[in-house]
């Protein structure tokens, strides 16, 4: 296999063993027939990459499917999985008491370095016996965890969301609207929707407090001019944001039996699915039961691409309903985005779901994978608007025939 650079922009189409650069680096030492074959290499490979979002974005339904490789970029410093197992080290269970991690792990028999498999050690030990420096331990991890994901954002470190956001939101308003479903408990895409007047229809009501109904989910938002009553438009800039795993801001109020926006809750009224095996079964749970819902019906839609950025198949309940969706809807594209995604094609394990998806693009099934990191993609995103299917048949003629074509 020739060899590429692992931190390059990079992607590999379906059918293909070869990944194909956008970036590659020129030799100081190259003359200048071979500086001009490899600019050219790299554009011609941009374009094929340009083209083939160009289409897919365009798609009657699309869908995202972003993880929290989509909120541990260069600006904003969102806790990965191994920031939050470094948070629970040592941990202030009470005023006066400290508890160490190893000294829980050693209660449990637990030997790994993986905060999930920890976090449900945990609760199975708890199931057959009740320890309360377990269990002190294990609530004190939850608000830690709780407390980490609520990180301040502005608008400056939210340029690649905004960006993200901006560039899809103008999809044609007569396609079904953009729908991102995200395993992150942060406010990212609602906060820089927010500084762009978009709007996000998330499951909540629109009056205070912000209550979760799964009907919300059906409505949508058009505009309707004074002058006439029978003539209205979809609003441009709406899409549709489902947080899989709960989010920093929803309170379940028992009281009423109902789960509202709040800001800052506690770590007893948060409702958040947190790192562990169980959150497969509570998934299944309201507010999350619709959530999944939507998320397995879309997927099996004709015509529709599914982007997944910064996900690294690790939530078998996610994982398992996209490979799947890819074996039986011949409909379906997906497109898979990580800034690892060579290093796990190239050195991936037997039984994992990059192995998996790996054999089906090798088969021709529509799979696209894409070396790059949050970013970056988005820098990548054509506008999708730049041009219409006429625009697009004509210089798709010219370029058979060799002419040139004027935006």
């Amino acid at each position: 296999m020739v060899y590429v650079n692992e931190k390059s922009i990079k992607y590999l189409p379906p059918q293909s063993t070869e990944w194909s650069e956008i970036n590659r680096e020129i030799p100081a030492e190259a003359s200048e027939k071979e500086k001009e074959k490899i600019n050219a290499q790299n554009e011609s490979d941009r374009m094929r990459l340009n083209d083939m979002l160009l289409t897919s974005l365009q798609m009657q339904n699309l869908m995202v499917l972003s993880g929290s490789g989509t909120s541990c970029g260069s600006k904003i410093k969102g806790p990965s999985m191994k920031d939050l197992w470094n948070s629970i080290r040592t941990l202030n269970v009470s005023k006066s008491k400290y508890l160490k991690r190893t000294e829980i792990a050693k209660k449990i028999n637990y030997r790994g370095k993986n905060i999930e498999e920890f976090l449900s050690q945990c609760e199975a030990f708890l199931q057959i016996r009740h320890d309360e420096e377990v269990l002190a331990f294990y609530n004190k991890s939850k608000e830690t965890i709780l407390k980490n994901c609520s990180f301040e954002l502005s608008e400056r470190n939210l340029e690649a969301h905004k960006t993200f956001l901006y560039k899809l939101s103008r999809r044609r308003a007569r396609d079904s609207r953009l729908k991102i479903f995200t395993t992150n408990y942060d406010l990212c895409f609602e906060t820089a929707a927010s500084y762009q007047g978009l709007i996000a229809i998330d499951g909540f009501s629109f009056t205070q407090p912000r209550k979760y109904d799964p009907r919300y989910f059906n409505y949508d938002i058009v505009w309707r001019p004074h002058t006439s009553e029978e003539s209205v438009n979809y609003l441009e800039g709406v899409f549709h944001l489902y947080k899989l795993h709960g989010s920093v801001n929803w309170a379940n109020i028992n009281s009423k039996n109902a789960i509202i926006i709040k800001e800052k809750p506690g770590p007893s009224e948060a409702c958040l699915i947190y790192p562990a095996e169980g959150k497969y079964q509570q998934s299944y749970n309201q507010p999350y039961l619709e959530i999944m819902a939507q998320y397995l019906s879309l997927l099996r839609e004709p015509n529709t691409c599914l982007l997944v950025i910064g996900f690294g198949f690790n939530d078998k309940h996610l994982a398992e309903p996209i490979v799947s969706a890819v074996s039986t809807n011949p409909h379906l594209r997906l497109i898979v985005v990580d800034f690892c995604a060579y290093k796990n094609i190239e050195e991936v394990r037997s039984q994992s779901y990059w192995h998996k998806l790996r054999n089906l693009a090798h088969n021709g099934f529509d799979i696209w994978f894409i070396n790059s990191s949050f970013d970056d993609f988005v820098n990548l995103i054509p506008d999708l608007r730049a041009l219409t299917p006429a625009e697009q048949l004509v210089k798709n003629i010219r370029s058979l025939i060799g002419g040139n074509y004027e935006y």
